[in-house]
């Protein structure tokens, strides 16, 4: 028994004597980040102040080249960036200021580990550096929290997903270990801190998924590399996974992997002003950028079906889509979208019966607006160059993709390839049915936005986008970029009276609350929902959306709480956009204007009518003039909202 003690205690001894340690600072000291390699692997500790935030373990990427052997730093070098950087399109701000020190850790194997801590958090990524390509068989990662921390997520059961699943609210300790929760996920702390977890630089690999292993741990696991694609008479399901092989990727051996990122924040003020997905992507890889052009878009999926006071008959048809073009070309709008319907589903070459799509292209080059069109995936895919050529010869300048409903390696480069061939063509993108923002904007700055969110189209079928769930929207989904919301509706109702319409749905919240979205949840690429019909009649709603930018010099968080109310306010040159909501709560807030610049400004107000609580059509509009720093008092119906426009007096 004292022989095996002593050789127990041997054993210890070893592994802590061959233990390598290193500590890691935020620029501002307020975080710090102790790591270690020893037999066990690659684990960290992340503190603010005197509280741990997290630690992380298991750190490991398993090849089929490779054994699953410890990893042994062979050499390290330390780095300290601190720069201003401007994006092509101003999704938020004219200026990301990036800042962090580096940690780059070199192994005797082929792999090396980066790690850079910002002000705003921490982030990892993998490297390989081997002379042929590699099958990545896995990549490992636990995250060790505390048992009474809590997630707002999306789970699902398998890895197939459109991502538009209801945000669930839970115990750490109460998660189902048999579901997979796709990123981001925000980790509400016991000490009030946020921690946001997702992923940036996702390029020819699966994305991230987390599942719960234990009343405290989270931990990695990707969807596997497709071995078989189903084959369905639904195109719209057509080429999903069907069986996988034993391995998530097959790759370059020289090359840098996702970066995991872990941001931290105090309050959610922090969340909407943190940039780490963008500044952790890969540069721009266009060297002109000036035909891209961000815009407010006109769609028909609904609003083709509910036109009236017109002469002819509505739908897929080449008058109906003039009658939208006009619309645009009134109220300044860019584009108008042909959705599901332009086309049979399985072929992207032809029109249906009733438009000529060569007419009305060039009807809407007259009229100066752009022409986009929407595609399922994998018809895309079988009609490629094909689609592609065609779609540039009629004049269109951007795409809409839909129905991926996946993120493994195969997929992840698809979206790549649109991408990239679409910035050929001198084409935007929009996708649908589509997972997390990952960076890929930054890299291809034409793909301006993307859904993965319950949006407003669920409001035709579901329950789920209601005013709780907008006010998720910014703190969660909205961190990691640009989301396709199509805000703005003009057909209103309350909770009492709300009911999913699928032919004409009608949006949960006050009218005031619709078009407050359209600043709080905005996108370069912004898409209004109703038919031109509708906001006609709403003429002075549709004056003041008209008006309202889609890129920003500037976006803070005035105040707000998770899941309870949102006040944030965008800047574009001068003026100043507000949008305020609250949940199913009647909210009174006084707003200070302490942001402005000293001097006298007009402020223009679309707010909640006194009937708003029953009648959610009901607003109230009001111009007046105010002093910089004065107090405004926001009162908010149950569902309600308000939304302002801040110019300089001249």
């Amino acid at each position: 028994m004292k022989s095996f003690l002593a050789l127990f205690l041997l054993s210890l001894f070893c592994v802590a004597g061959n233990a390598q340690q290193y500590t890691l600072s935020s620029p501002d000291k307020k975080l710090s980040v102790a790591i270690e390699s020893n037999q066990q692997g690659i684990s960290l500790k992340m503190t603010k102040g005197a509280d741990r935030v997290l630690s992380l373990s298991d750190l490991g990427m398993i090849t089929s080249q490779t054994k699953a052997v410890p990893l042994k730093v062979k050499k390290t070098k330390r780095s300290t960036v601190a720069e201003d950087v401007k994006p092509a399109i101003k999704e938020k701000s004219e200026i990301y200021r990036n800042e962090y020190n580096e940690l780059l850790l070199t192994f005797t194997s082929d792999q090396s580990l980066t790690f850079r801590l910002f002000n705003e958090g921490l982030a990892y990524r993998f490297s390989t550096a081997a002379k042929d390509s590699l099958t990545i068989v896995k990549e490992t990662l636990d995250i060790q929290l505390h048992e009474g921390d809590s997630v707002r997520f999306q789970s699902e059961k398998s890895f197939n997903s459109a991502y538009e699943e209801p945000y669930e609210f839970k115990k750490l300790g109460e998660l189902d270990p048999s579901r997979l929760c796709n990123l981001p996920v925000l980790v509400e702390k016991q000490d009030g801190k946020l921690v946001m977890i997702t992923e940036s630089d996702l390029y020819h690999y699966p994305g991230l998924w987390v599942k719960s292993t234990g009343a405290s741990q989270l931990s990695g696991t990707h969807p596997r590399y497709p071995k078989t694609l189903t084959k369905t008479n639904n195109p719209y399901n057509n080429n999903q996974v069907g069986e996988t092989c034993d391995h998530i990727a097959r790759v370059a051996g020289q090359r840098t992997y996702p970066w995991r990122i872990f941001a931290v924040a105090d309050k959610e003020e922090e969340l909407i002003g943190n940039n780490m997905v963008y500044l952790l992507a890969s540069p721009t890889e266009l060297k002109d950028v000036s035909w891209i052009r961000p815009g407010v878009v006109m769609f028909d999926w609904w609003g083709k079906n509910n036109i009236y006071s017109v002469d002819f008959k509505a739908g897929v048809n080449t008058e109906t889509a003039k009658y939208f073009i006009d619309f645009c070309a009134e109220k300044g709008f860019r584009y108008f979208l042909f959705d599901d319907g332009w086309s049979p589903k399985d072929d992207v070459l032809h029109t249906v019966p009733g438009l000529d799509m060569e007419e009305v292209t060039a009807y809407a080059k007259k009229k100066g607006v752009d022409v986009l069109l929407w595609v399922i995936w994998n018809t895309l895919n079988d009609q490629w160059q094909e689609a592609f050529d065609l779609f540039e010869r009629w004049g269109i300048k951007g795409i809409k993709t839909d129905f991926m409903n996946r993120d493994d390696q195969l997929m992840v480069e698809f979206y790549e390839a649109v991408a990239q061939k679409a910035a050929e063509k001198k084409m935007v993108v929009n996708f649908h049915g589509a997972y997390k923002p990952c960076g890929l904007s930054r890299k291809y700055p034409n793909v301006l936005t993307r859904e993965a969110l319950i949006e407003f189209e669920q409001s035709g079928v579901s329950y789920n986008d209601n005013p709780t769930h907008h006010n998720l929207l910014p703190y969660i989904r909205m961190f990691t970029g640009a989301m396709d919301y199509i805000p703005a509706t003009t057909r209103n109702a309350n909770k009492n009276d709300f009911k999913p319409v699928g032919h004409y749905p009608m949006g949960w919240g006050t009218r005031a609350h619709a078009m407050a979205l359209f600043v709080i949840l905005n996108s370069p690429m912004t898409m209004l929902p109703g038919s031109p019909s509708d906001y006609y009649r709403e003429k002075e709603c549709t004056d003041f959306l008209a008006a309202i930018p889609v890129e920003w010099d500037e976006t803070k968080l005035l105040t707000g709480r998770i899941s309870r109310y949102t006040v944030l306010a965008r800047r574009a040159g001068t003026d100043w956009h507000i949008g305020a909501i609250t949940n199913e709560d009647r909210r009174t807030l006084e707003l200070s204007t302490d942001f402005l610049k000293p001097g006298k400004y007009h402020i223009e107000i679309i707010e909640d009518g006194i009937n708003a609580a029953t009648a959610a059509t009901d607003y109230k509009l009001s111009r007046r003039q105010i002093n910089a720093g004065e107090t405004l008092k926001l009162e908010l119906a149950p569902g309600g909202g308000w939304v302002a426009r801040i110019t300089p007096e001249k």
